[in-house]
């Protein structure tokens, strides 16, 4: 599988090249991605979006015939390589938006759950189809899904393995925005609205946020208030509070 890394403005671009297989990740293309996504955190970009190469999938999920025939230790070993890939993509040190331009199943949605944000093409469709296979999703379907759409709506997808569309994706807040256009341009329009901030408190935003998850309040609020302090501190803070007084547009220096 060919995944390419292209630079557009402040943007890294993470291309899944493989049209011929609806952009299917076989284990070695999981492997080329963990090296896309180191490369990823040393090029200078301000966010990174995910594409799929071709007009009809972002990714249609795991190379199925490479799933076949492995024993149970190689097994457990490729569900924990996925995860690690994408918890990987999930803590890059900058915001992350997929564009689901197509088909996204099984590992594909899984890939797309590990980001930040999505955006999906009006054609879009999204599920995790593992239980018709007679197995479950195992690259962090089932983690991440109920984090982000609750149990109820997570299990109906998971134990159904039914397709979304684009419109109820978004009712149910699997995605972000839904574009009418071309689907890549409108996660660039999304990243430029993020990536005008400065990337420090982002990035103390963004972990204030994910105590949220697995933190009870009242220990969430302490951390919360901690990283609050910091980001006070931050060259970013004085330049932002600066220009509102000032009635101009902050010029930040991510410091």
């Amino acid at each position: 599988m060919s995944i390419d890394l292209s630079l557009n403005g402040d943007f890294a671009i993470v291309t899944l090249n493989r049209p011929e297989r609806l952009n299917a990740l076989s284990f070695d293309g999981l492997a080329e991605l963990e090296g896309v996504l180191g490369r990823v955190a040393t090029i200078g970009a301000r966010a990174v979006l995910f594409t799929g190469s071709g007009d009809k999938a972002f990714c249609a999920g795991a190379d199925i015939e490479s799933l076949q025939g492995r024993s149970l230790v190689e097994q457990k070993r490729g569900a924990e390589f996925g995860q690690a890939v994408f918890e990987k993509l999930s803590g890059l040190p900058l915001v992350s938006i997929s564009c689901i331009n197509g088909y996204a199943f099984g590992g594909g949605l899984e890939l797309a759950l590990a980001c930040t944000f999505r955006v999906a093409a009006r054609k879009a469709k999204m599920g995790l189809p593992e239980i018709k296979l007679g197995l479950i999703p195992g690259y962090g379907g089932t983690q991440r899904l109920p984090r982000l759409i609750g149990e109820a709506r997570a299990l109906d997808m998971i134990l159904t393995g039914r397709t979304v569309g684009a419109d109820e994706a978004e009712r149910m807040g699997l995605v972000d925005r839904v574009a009418d256009g071309d689907c890549l341009e409108a996660g660039i329009a999304f990243a430029q609205e993020v990536a005008a901030h400065s990337l420090v408190t982002i990035d103390l935003a963004r972990a204030a946020v994910a105590r949220a998850i697995d933190t009870p309040i009242h220990e969430g609020l302490k951390i919360e208030a901690d990283l609050s302090t910091l980001a006070f501190q931050t060259q970013d803070a004085v330049e932002g509070m600066s220009a509102f007084l000032e009635k101009r547009k902050p010029e930040f220096k991510d410091a």
